[in-house]
């Protein structure tokens, strides 16, 4: 049976929940050296694609990663030069011609190459490096469409709490492998983090008001600050909405997707958004 085409928004506001596994037995498949070089290649990547990464968190045996593929048309001809030097490496003499600059215009803004090759030269590393065989990640990755803003902000803070529900660490910020984490160590990740997550009072802050205001909002959707309050217990389980939807964020956004998704795949009937109060009333399909 063909395999169903992925579905794309082309639209600023759609941001993409990634998720991916390994097909390799156990919880722990991915020790240090494993996720230090996963984060490397998102990282690295991250710079030559067309590509807004918000947050990350890199488990034991799967990995999330939070991003927006930014407009193809707002990069320059030697922009897109800069990154296929990038990608290569200077030492490699490449011939420029329109064509070749069209192709890699349209791979370089698109999501699933983009996710393709972190996890491909990840597999590739590491059955080099235990002298293997085969697939190392499980199927395709799955994807949900979040719409920037509140929505963008609330999943983001449930996947910074991925190593507090996995019980590794008290505080994200404890954890290396997720962008809280990154954040703690390195600042901001200015040039590899964004913490443009289209909120309007967010706008006028600095780089690190927002770091600030992004820590208080994790902190109290995990409950951290205290357990006793809050929506902690929600934020500690596993949320359905940002694993295993289509598309999550307001009632207007996913209604809109809805119909754009009914259009993609032929559907004879839309699907209907459903909200959820427990969730910032955020709807979904």
């Amino acid at each position: 049976m063909p395999r169903i085409p992925r579905f794309f928004m082309k639209d600023p506001r759609a941001a993409y929940h990634v998720i991916s596994r390994t097909a390799l037995p156990g919880h722990n498949v991915l020790g240090s050296e494993e996720k230090n070089h996963l984060l490397h290649l998102i990282r690295w990547l991250s710079q030559v694609y067309f590509v807004e990464v918000y947050g990350f968190a890199i488990m034991g045996n799967h990995f999330h990663l939070l991003c927006r593929m930014l407009p193809e048309d707002q990069f320059s001809d030697e922009e897109v030069k800069r990154r296929i030097k990038l990608y290569y490496g200077e030492k490699r003499k490449i011939f420029f011609y329109e064509e070749l600059i069209k192709k890699w215009r349209a791979r370089l803004g698109n999501l699933s190459r983009y996710v393709q090759d972190i996890k491909q030269r990840f597999s590739r590393w590491y059955n080099r490096r235990v002298d293997r065989r085969g697939y190392f990640w499980a199927d395709r990755f799955k994807s949900v469409i979040v719409e920037t803003g509140e929505s963008l902000l609330n999943c983001l803070a449930y996947i910074e709490l991925n190593p507090v529900r996995a019980g590794i660490v008290e505080k994200p910020e404890d954890y290396r492998w997720c962008s809280l984490g990154y954040r703690a160590r390195k600042g901001t990740g200015k040039n590899f983090l964004s913490l443009n997550l289209g909120l309007t009072n967010w706008e006028n802050k600095t780089e690190k008001e927002k770091l600030k205001l992004l820590r208080e909002f994790v902190h109290g959707k995990g409950g951290l600050n205290d357990p006793e309050k809050g929506t902690g217990e929600i934020y500690r389980q596993r949320i359905r909405f940002f694993t295993e939807r289509l598309a999550i964020g307001s009632k207007s956004f996913v209604k809109e997707t809805a119909a754009k998704l009914k259009q993609f795949l032929g559907l004879k009937r839309e699907k209907k958004p459903k909200m959820t109060k427990k969730l910032a009333d955020m709807a979904f399909i």
